[in-house]
């Protein structure tokens, strides 16, 4: 029996590990196991004619890398046989995925919704970068659906929201925001970074967009910057497409390559980062000098039922304040021995960073406290270390505080 006729060999029928393993792969004429870097920026063409049909879109092939390469293709097709999506767009960085998500989807004149409590370029976007270009927002508390459904004008074409949100790890409830956001015409793009895609569909739960930077968990190792936009392909292959092919925010093919490398072991890394973060996380709840501890699926968190309809774990960040404020975080975050500091995520090497300093502190006091960001607020990313090491290393720094 020839491979064609296997079943297995059509890669929507494989489970997700296969198909982070297997899934867009293009070998060219040479054979090659792993996947070939096409570091080039253009492309030849047999003839004029074949150039004009393909400048047309009526032959396949690609153009220029600025916009088609076959190494990103790879990456792409891989990202979106795990996400579940039709079509995805890679990106230079993680910030150019949501910039050019939420700019594809808007025009002058338009109106915006996004929850309060986001990264801060992301909130960038929606309440500086948008309105220089006509196009209005409203920001609102994503813990409660209805502050959305309050929001909502006739103009409203983009809700934009993360879940779990960067710091604080509130949640979001996606089909909820999902319907109301279609129920008044507008998509729905979603911010999917710190749940990761093995633990969180967002397009399953009535997304219309969802953003990743790859830089995190994808790459896993700290060594490349990239974004990726998935969804429907009558939003990428037109405005999205549209967006990066002409304002170029594009992927390079070596960080494509370095991104399939890490896609094939993207399951077994958060998985086992996520079971240390669960672990980190009852440590925290038990310690008399953490003042709160923040995990979607510690019993604790405040939308912990939420958590458990629309994840599938709690994944690999977890969020505490530790008594005594800034002083006594500081010297936390300074006493750790295995833990750097720094202001990454999703790496292989534990992080933990002091937010209301570094990604949030431009912010005004007032905006920090509506978003929850105090001044004793540490926010981890747990990474590949043994378990008991790290919370070693947490349980002398926490009495050095």
């Amino acid at each position: 029996m020839s491979k064609e006729k296997n079943p297995l060999f059509d890669h929507t029928r494989r489970k997700a590990q296969t198909m982070l393993v297997h899934g867009g792969m293009e070998r060219s004429q040479h054979g090659e196991t792993s996947e070939a870097i096409f570091f080039n920026s253009g492309f030849v063409y047999p003839t004029s004619a074949g150039a004009e049909a393909r400048f047309k879109g009526e032959e396949p092939g690609h153009i220029y890398s600025r916009f088609s390469n076959p190494t990103v293709e790879m990456f792409q097709k891989r990202a979106a046989l795990l996400e579940g999506a039709e079509a995805a767009r890679g990106t230079a960085t993680g910030m150019a995925a949501v910039t050019t998500a939420v700019m594809s989807q808007v025009r002058a004149g338009d109106h915006a919704v996004a929850a309060r409590a986001l990264f801060g370029g992301c909130r960038y976007v929606v309440e500086d970068y948008l309105p220089r270009w006509g196009v209005e927002s409203t920001l609102v508390d994503g813990r409660d659906p209805e502050n959305f459904a309050r929001a909502m004008r006739p103009n409203t074409k983009v809700v934009f929201v993360e879940t779990p949100t960067n710091p604080t790890l509130e949640l979001v409830d996606l089909k909820a925001v999902a319907d109301i956001a279609h129920a008044h015409g507008a998509v729905l793009i979603v911010d999917n970074v710190f749940a990761t895609p093995i633990w969180q569909k967002p397009l399953e739960l009535g997304a219309d967009l969802v953003t990743y930077s790859a830089t995190k968990h994808m790459d896993g190792q700290g060594r490349a910057l990239g974004g990726v936009i998935l969804g429907r392909k009558e939003l990428i292959e037109a405005d999205v497409h549209t967006i990066i092919r002409q304002t170029g925010p594009s992927m390079s093919p070596f960080n494509a390559w370095v991104f399939l490398k890490g896609l094939e072991t993207l399951p077994l890394r958060v998985k086992a980062m996520t079971e240390s973060a669960a672990k980190l996380a009852d440590f925290f709840a038990g310690h008399p000098k953490i003042e709160l501890v923040s995990y979607p699926f510690h019993p604790s968190h405040p939308q912990y039922d939420l958590a458990k309809r629309q994840m599938g774990a709690g994944s690999t960040l977890v969020a505490i304040t530790v008594k005594g404020g800034k002083e006594a975080a500081f010297k936390v975050a300074d006493a750790l021995a295995v833990v750097a500091i720094s202001n990454n995520l999703g790496d292989a090497k534990s992080i933990v960073s002091h937010p209301a300093t570094t990604t949030h502190q431009r912010f005004s006091d007032a905006d920090k406290a509506e978003m929850g960001i105090t001044e004793g607020l540490l926010r981890l990313s747990v990474g590949l270390e043994d378990s008991e090491d790290l919370i070693a290393d947490f349980a002398y720094a926490l009495d050095q505080a």
